[in-house]
């Protein structure tokens, strides 16, 4: 039996999944080659494999990308996620600040930073693309990338300084240039000589 995904986001996410005229439900729909059966009152998605799906894990991804959207990504974004080294990470704030609503508005203010700085420096330090929602926080990008970015998002949560959290961004983002350099170049670390 064809496996069927069920999830719920937010009711007024709905109208982002469906698109202008249905546009975006149908390019998810023809991308992923699944059909989502959408219930715009409740935010129900259902997400069932259709006949000429090639990828097993359609369905999945689909479940990725409608959740994606769901926690406040736009469409082209979320659809990345079709990709198999493309990564949906979601933080929930409430397990850092629990329920009190003026500890969610504070740390996500120090997350996104004064007009934005943390958030855009978050995004092109680490390369992710990242949403803040709701009770959540969340970045879509490799495995690697999105790991950076959680982090950064976890030191900010746990309390260390803006500063030291660009440090650790920078020191990250300068490994992460290294480390493309010698795979473009052909450099093996194990074979490296220093004369």
């Amino acid at each position: 039996m064809p496996n069927i995904e069920y999830l719920k986001i937010p009711k007024d996410r709905v109208g982002v999944l469906i698109g202008t005229k249905g546009e975006v439900k149908q390019e998810i729909e023809r991308i992923t080659k699944t059909f989502l059966d959408i219930d715009s009152e409740g935010g129900t998605v259902t997400i069932s494999p259709t006949e000429e799906m090639e990828d097993p894990l359609g369905v999945w991804k689909t479940n990725f990308i409608v959740k994606a959207i769901g926690r406040g990504f736009n469409p082209e974004t979320a659809i990345n996620l079709k990709e198999d080294d493309i990564y949906l990470e979601i933080i929930k704030l409430n397990l850092y600040v629990g329920k009190s609503k003026k500890a969610l508005a504070r740390q996500k203010g120090r997350i996104i930073g004064k007009d934005g700085r943390t958030r855009e420096l978050i995004i092109d330090m680490a390369e992710v693309s990242m949403a803040v929602y709701g009770k959540t926080v969340s970045f879509i990008g490799k495995l690697n990338n999105v790991m950076i970015a959680k982090e950064a998002v976890e030191m900010i949560l746990n309390g260390s300084r803006h500063k030291s959290v660009y440090t650790f961004l920078e020191n990250k983002s300068q490994e992460m240039k290294i480390k493309e350099f010698k795979s473009v170049v052909g450099i093996d670390d194990d074979k490296i000589e220093f004369r």
